[in-house]
């Protein structure tokens, strides 16, 4: 590609992929409002609805989420009767996040969201693997770059 491609926002795959996941949360907006829940706090659940339990770090980790961020949603999804939070007895630094009953009944009513949303992208099971193969080792490739930045 030459230096004048190198700028055109259509050879800029951190476009196509911001473009992609503006799309993608679009389109799960009225499933997760139906819920009463927003794309972030849906993706905390799905950290608990497989771990059952995790510190703020973890989850903050797993989503790649500071907890600046974190923190207030949390106190939201607690406020809504979704989550406890507990600070550790023996280091205060740590707070566990665990699903309240309502939080677990979530569960089986968010179920429909990846059977409605999936179709959508018009992908065969076997596209859908392979993207999902190749984003996941971009997103590994890229966090071991800037991990040796800093």
């Amino acid at each position: 590609m030459n230096q004048d491609e190198l700028l055109k926002l259509e050879n800029q795959l951190c476009f196509s992929i911001y473009a992609c996941s503006r799309e993608i949360t679009n389109l799960y907006r009225p499933l997760l409002n139906e819920l009463g829940i927003t794309y972030p706090q849906y993706l905390v659940l799905m950290v608990l609805w497989e771990k059952q339990t995790c510190t703020i770090k973890e989850i903050g980790e797993i989503l790649y989420l500071d907890s600046g961020t974190l923190t207030p949603m949390l106190k939201r999804m607690e406020d809504s009767g979704l989550v406890n939070r507990q600070r550790s007895k023996s280091d205060e630094r740590m707070v566990f996040v665990e699903l309240t009953e309502a939080g677990q009944e979530l569960k089986k009513k968010a179920i429909c969201i990846p059977e409605t949303c999936i179709p959508h992208f018009s992908l065969s099971n076997e596209q859908y693997t392979q993207l999902l193969l190749q984003m996941n080792q971009l997103t590994q490739n890229l966090q071991m770059k800037t991990k040796s930045l800093k």
